[in-house]
Protein backbone atom coordinates (compact mmCIF):
# COMPACT_ATOMS: atom_id res chain seq x y z
CA UNK A 1 0.00 0.00 0.00
CA UNK A 2 1.57 3.28 -1.08
CA UNK A 3 2.13 6.22 1.23
CA UNK A 4 -0.76 8.72 1.14
CA UNK A 5 0.17 11.88 -0.78
CA UNK A 6 -3.22 13.60 -1.02
CA UNK A 7 -4.38 16.68 0.91
CA UNK A 8 -3.42 16.13 4.54
CA UNK A 9 -6.00 18.61 5.88
CA UNK A 10 -8.88 16.66 4.37
CA UNK A 11 -7.43 13.40 5.70
CA UNK A 12 -6.97 14.97 9.16
CA UNK A 13 -10.63 15.95 9.24
CA UNK A 14 -11.76 12.52 8.05
CA UNK A 15 -9.73 10.76 10.77
CA UNK A 16 -10.48 13.40 13.41
CA UNK A 17 -6.82 13.94 14.31
CA UNK A 18 -4.26 16.63 13.44
CA UNK A 19 -1.70 14.98 11.20
CA UNK A 20 0.48 18.09 11.04
CA UNK A 21 0.71 18.26 14.82
CA UNK A 22 -0.40 21.92 14.78
CA UNK A 23 -4.11 21.31 15.33
CA UNK A 24 -4.95 23.92 12.67
CA UNK A 25 -6.79 21.45 10.44
CA UNK A 26 -9.47 20.84 13.06
CA UNK A 27 -9.66 24.33 14.56
CA UNK A 28 -12.16 25.73 12.03
CA UNK A 29 -14.01 22.58 10.98
CA UNK A 30 -13.63 19.76 13.50
CA UNK A 31 -15.75 17.33 11.50
CA UNK A 32 -15.31 15.05 8.50
CA UNK A 33 -15.37 16.58 5.00
CA UNK A 34 -18.57 16.13 3.01
CA UNK A 35 -21.70 17.99 1.97
CA UNK A 36 -23.58 17.32 5.21
CA UNK A 37 -20.96 19.05 7.33
CA UNK A 38 -21.06 18.48 11.09
CA UNK A 39 -24.44 16.73 10.94
CA UNK A 40 -23.03 13.42 9.74
CA UNK A 41 -23.92 11.00 12.52
CA UNK A 42 -22.68 7.51 11.88
CA UNK A 43 -22.17 4.86 14.51
CA UNK A 44 -19.01 3.00 13.59
CA UNK A 45 -18.78 -0.78 13.85
CA UNK A 46 -15.99 -2.38 15.90
CA UNK A 47 -14.22 -3.21 12.63
CA UNK A 48 -14.50 0.41 11.41
CA UNK A 49 -13.25 1.78 14.75
CA UNK A 50 -10.19 -0.49 14.66
CA UNK A 51 -9.45 0.40 11.04
CA UNK A 52 -9.85 4.13 11.72
CA UNK A 53 -7.48 3.96 14.69
CA UNK A 54 -4.89 2.10 12.61
CA UNK A 55 -5.16 4.65 9.80
CA UNK A 56 -4.92 7.54 12.27
CA UNK A 57 -1.63 6.26 13.70
CA UNK A 58 -0.21 5.22 10.33
CA UNK A 59 -0.89 8.60 8.71
CA UNK A 60 0.24 10.49 11.80
CA UNK A 61 3.74 9.01 11.46
CA UNK A 62 3.64 8.91 7.65
CA UNK A 63 4.45 5.21 7.41
CA UNK A 64 3.33 2.92 4.60
CA UNK A 65 1.38 -0.25 5.42
CA UNK A 66 4.28 -2.67 4.92
CA UNK A 67 6.59 -0.73 7.27
CA UNK A 68 3.74 -0.30 9.74
CA UNK A 69 3.14 -4.07 9.95
CA UNK A 70 6.87 -4.78 10.29
CA UNK A 71 7.16 -2.35 13.23
CA UNK A 72 4.00 -3.83 14.78
CA UNK A 73 5.48 -7.33 14.57
CA UNK A 74 8.79 -6.17 16.06
CA UNK A 75 6.88 -4.59 18.96
CA UNK A 76 5.20 -7.94 19.62
CA UNK A 77 8.59 -9.57 20.25
CA UNK A 78 9.44 -7.08 23.01
CA UNK A 79 8.66 -7.44 26.70
CA UNK A 80 5.78 -5.28 27.91
CA UNK A 81 2.50 -4.11 26.37
CA UNK A 82 2.32 -4.69 22.61
CA UNK A 83 0.44 -1.49 21.72
CA UNK A 84 2.67 0.75 23.83
CA UNK A 85 5.84 -0.87 22.47
CA UNK A 86 4.50 -0.27 18.96
CA UNK A 87 4.06 3.45 19.59
CA UNK A 88 7.48 3.71 21.24
CA UNK A 89 9.10 2.15 18.14
CA UNK A 90 7.27 4.61 15.87
CA UNK A 91 8.44 7.45 18.09
CA UNK A 92 12.04 6.17 17.88
CA UNK A 93 12.23 6.59 14.10
CA UNK A 94 14.85 9.08 12.93
CA UNK A 95 12.37 11.23 10.95
CA UNK A 96 10.08 11.50 13.97
CA UNK A 97 12.91 12.57 16.29
CA UNK A 98 14.10 15.19 13.78
CA UNK A 99 10.51 16.52 13.92
CA UNK A 100 10.36 16.29 17.73
CA UNK A 101 13.57 18.32 18.03
CA UNK A 102 11.98 21.10 15.99
CA UNK A 103 14.26 20.83 12.94
CA UNK A 104 11.16 20.40 10.75
CA UNK A 105 7.60 21.70 11.14
CA UNK A 106 5.99 18.39 10.15
CA UNK A 107 7.01 14.74 10.05
CA UNK A 108 6.75 14.93 6.26
CA UNK A 109 9.27 17.79 6.29
CA UNK A 110 11.54 15.82 8.62
CA UNK A 111 11.38 12.82 6.28
CA UNK A 112 12.54 15.04 3.41
CA UNK A 113 15.45 16.41 5.47
CA UNK A 114 16.61 12.86 6.18
CA UNK A 115 16.00 11.63 2.61
CA UNK A 116 18.08 14.47 1.16
CA UNK A 117 21.07 13.64 3.34
CA UNK A 118 20.99 16.68 5.64
CA UNK A 119 20.91 14.69 8.91
CA UNK A 120 23.76 13.09 10.87
CA UNK A 121 23.44 10.42 13.55
CA UNK A 122 26.46 10.31 15.85
CA UNK A 123 28.35 12.33 13.23
CA UNK A 124 27.58 9.98 10.31
CA UNK A 125 25.10 10.78 7.55
CA UNK A 126 21.94 8.67 7.65
CA UNK A 127 19.41 9.12 4.84
CA UNK A 128 16.90 6.44 5.94
CA UNK A 129 13.87 8.07 7.64
CA UNK A 130 12.85 4.75 9.24
CA UNK A 131 16.28 4.34 10.90
CA UNK A 132 15.57 3.18 14.46
CA UNK A 133 17.32 5.33 17.02
CA UNK A 134 18.61 4.05 20.36
CA UNK A 135 18.77 6.13 23.55
CA UNK A 136 22.03 8.05 23.79
CA UNK A 137 22.38 8.61 20.05
CA UNK A 138 22.87 12.18 18.82
CA UNK A 139 21.18 13.92 15.89
CA UNK A 140 22.72 16.92 14.14
CA UNK A 141 22.73 18.62 10.73
CA UNK A 142 25.51 18.62 8.17
CA UNK A 143 27.53 21.84 8.21
CA UNK A 144 26.18 23.00 4.85
CA UNK A 145 22.59 22.17 5.86
CA UNK A 146 22.52 24.44 8.91
CA UNK A 147 21.32 27.50 7.02
CA UNK A 148 18.36 25.84 5.31
CA UNK A 149 15.36 28.19 5.29
CA UNK A 150 12.98 25.36 6.27
CA UNK A 151 15.06 24.56 9.35
CA UNK A 152 15.27 28.21 10.44
CA UNK A 153 11.53 28.71 9.99
CA UNK A 154 10.79 25.57 11.98
CA UNK A 155 13.06 26.58 14.85
CA UNK A 156 11.36 29.99 14.96
CA UNK A 157 7.94 28.44 15.62
CA UNK A 158 8.95 25.42 17.70
CA UNK A 159 8.61 26.05 21.41
CA UNK A 160 8.11 22.53 22.71
CA UNK A 161 10.59 19.68 22.94
CA UNK A 162 9.38 16.49 24.66
CA UNK A 163 11.15 15.37 27.83
CA UNK A 164 12.69 12.27 26.23
CA UNK A 165 14.93 14.34 23.93
CA UNK A 166 17.30 17.24 24.58
CA UNK A 167 18.07 19.84 21.92
CA UNK A 168 20.67 22.60 21.76
CA UNK A 169 19.32 25.26 19.38
CA UNK A 170 22.69 27.02 19.18
CA UNK A 171 24.58 23.91 18.11
CA UNK A 172 21.57 22.52 16.17
CA UNK A 173 22.06 19.10 17.73
CA UNK A 174 20.05 16.94 20.06
CA UNK A 175 20.11 13.63 21.91
CA UNK A 176 17.52 10.88 22.11
CA UNK A 177 17.81 10.48 25.89
CA UNK A 178 15.37 7.65 26.55
CA UNK A 179 12.36 5.81 25.23
CA UNK A 180 9.15 7.78 25.91
CA UNK A 181 6.51 6.82 28.48
CA UNK A 182 2.94 6.23 27.30
CA UNK A 183 1.92 9.57 28.85
CA UNK A 184 4.31 11.31 26.43
CA UNK A 185 2.82 9.65 23.33
CA UNK A 186 -0.23 10.83 21.33
CA UNK A 187 -3.20 10.78 23.71
CA UNK A 188 -5.73 10.69 20.85
CA UNK A 189 -4.67 7.14 19.88
CA UNK A 190 -6.27 4.03 21.41
CA UNK A 191 -3.53 1.54 20.57
CA UNK A 192 -5.48 -1.45 21.95
CA UNK A 193 -7.84 -1.12 18.95
CA UNK A 194 -4.86 -1.42 16.58
CA UNK A 195 -3.65 -4.57 18.36
CA UNK A 196 -7.20 -5.95 18.00
CA UNK A 197 -7.21 -5.08 14.28
CA UNK A 198 -4.05 -7.06 13.58
CA UNK A 199 -5.12 -9.90 15.87
CA UNK A 200 -8.30 -10.61 13.89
Amino acid sequence: MARYTGPSWKLSRRLGVSLSGTGKELAKRPYAPGQHGPNQRKKLSEYALQLQEKQKLRHMYGVNERQFVRIFNDAGKMAGIHGENFMVLLESRLDNLVYRMGLARTRRGARQLVNHGHVLVDGKRVDIPSYRMKPGQKISLRERSRNLTAVKESLDVNNFTPAFVTFDADKLEGTFDRYPDRTELPAEITEALIVEWYSR
